[in-house]
């Protein structure tokens, strides 16, 4: 009897917060469509106001605070990176300076070692070419070079202009 009362109880208080989930995300999906309704109302009244322009305006200016905020962050960065760096010797910042570069170094030619004996070593073994490609490269390395390239020859090459 006691175990059915706790197996109840447990079950209870498991399916409790879930309860209390679903009315407060009901609660939340009431005031957003109130929300979305007021804006809705708002842009209406503004576009029979002639001020459907003034929204592009705002939009505009916001994305342009967005891209002095973030300017703002790098040189801050860049800053801070350079505080770091006074006192120290020319080796200590040379080191410092080459930890990405030869990360990726290493990563790369990891990469095309591995990819190279395993090549090797399926042809060695009569493998055919179409599979040992498919177990041999993936989609993971696909992803990982692809972030490598992307970092470096993507933001960080216009971001030094």
């Amino acid at each position: 009897m006691m175990t059915l009362i706790s197996t109840l109880l447990g079950f209870a208080s498991g399916g409790l917060p879930k309860l209390l989930d679903f009315a407060q995300d009901r609660g939340d999906k009431k005031h957003e469509l109130a929300l979305m309704a007021a804006n809705r109302e708002r842009e209406i009244a503004l576009a029979k106001e002639g001020f459907v322009a003034q929204a592009r305006v705002e939009e505009i200016k916001s994305d342009q605070i967005a891209m002095q905020t973030q300017t703002q962050e790098r040189l801050g960065m860049y800053k801070h990176d350079m505080k770091i760096g006074e006192g120290a010797s020319t080796w200590v910042i040379n080191l410092r300076a080459s930890v990405r570069p030869v990360v990726t170094y290493l990563f790369v030619g990891m990469l095309i070692t591995v990819n190279c004996v395993g090549i090797w070593y399926a042809y060695s073994t009569g493998v055919p070419f179409k599979e040992a490609i498919d177990l041999i490269w993936s989609e993971s390395e696909t992803s990982i070079l692809a972030t490598i390239i992307a970092f470096w020859f993507g933001s960080q090459a216009f971001s030094k202009k």
